[in-house]
């Protein structure tokens, strides 16, 4: 992904990069949920590789929201304290989503060849409620602060890419 910036050399747009970021990780979630659904369907990858892929999204989400929380919420509450009420609305769904990926991430320890159609449905499930949250955060979040995240001239972001815009997916 290119970083935009303005003649002065300053980095802008966070906000769409924000939503670049967001449609990479839904990309990535439903190329998770279809592996899990090809696996479970006696024909996807070893349940290895299956672990291994989630565990590669589990890590980037992480990073993007921890990125989120300790860089980009702070600086956008500093400028736009009327942001606040919102912030802390996402980062109590950034808890829901840890809490989730850890009963994703357990049940795809436990998936073995030949899953019983009980074990299909909970990974399933999981990999649903998961989508749904993740639809419903990425969609409030780009309604209610990018345009904000846009209007931020943060020092030192020029330099590099802010955290909450990594996900190490180049």
């Amino acid at each position: 992904m290119e970083t935009p910036t303005e003649p002065d050399g300053r980095l802008a747009a966070f906000g769409h990069q924000l939503i670049e970021v967001h449609l990479w990780l839904r990309e990535e979630l439903d190329r998770l949920r279809a592996d899990v659904d090809s696996f479970l369907d006696g024909h996807g990858e070893r349940p290895r590789e299956l672990r291994a892929h989630c565990l590669t999204f589990c890590s980037a989400l992480t990073r993007h929201h921890t990125g989120e929380d300790a860089g980009a919420f702070p600086a956008l509450a500093e400028r736009f304290p009327e942001l606040r009420p919102v912030l802390d609305e996402l980062r109590r769904d950034h808890h829901l989503v840890t809490e989730v990926l850890r009963e994703l991430e357990a049940l795809l320890d436990g998936l073995a060849p030949g899953a019983g159609p009980g074990e299909a449905r909970r990974v399933r499930t999981e990999l649903d409620t998961l989508a749904a949250l993740l639809e419903t955060h990425f969609t409030y979040e780009e309604k209610r602060i990018v345009s904000a995240l846009n209007a931020l001239d943060v020092p030192g972001w020029a330099e590099r890419e802010p955290d909450f815009l990594r996900t190490d997916r180049r």
